[in-house]
């Protein structure tokens, strides 16, 4: 049987921690800053975690990860 392949997109956004959870950048960081609050823009920064309902559709994208 032929190896699955990993969503490309998916290797692009999401990384794995030793701990088996998942790592994700923030959205609505990109554009349309001016209306946000400087404390909104604050707390977008860095990584957050997957949500728990969305991990075992983010495995399915990457088999190997």
């Amino acid at each position: 049987m032929p190896k699955m392949k990993t969503k490309s997109g998916a290797a692009k956004r999401f990384k794995f921690r030793a701990s088996g959870g998942i790592k994700r950048g923030q959205a609505f960081k990109r554009h349309i800053l001016t209306k946000k609050t400087t404390k909104v823009k604050r707390h977008l920064r860095g990584i957050t975690t997957v949500c728990a309902s969305d991990v075992a559709m983010v495995r399915a994208m990457m088999p190997y990860a």
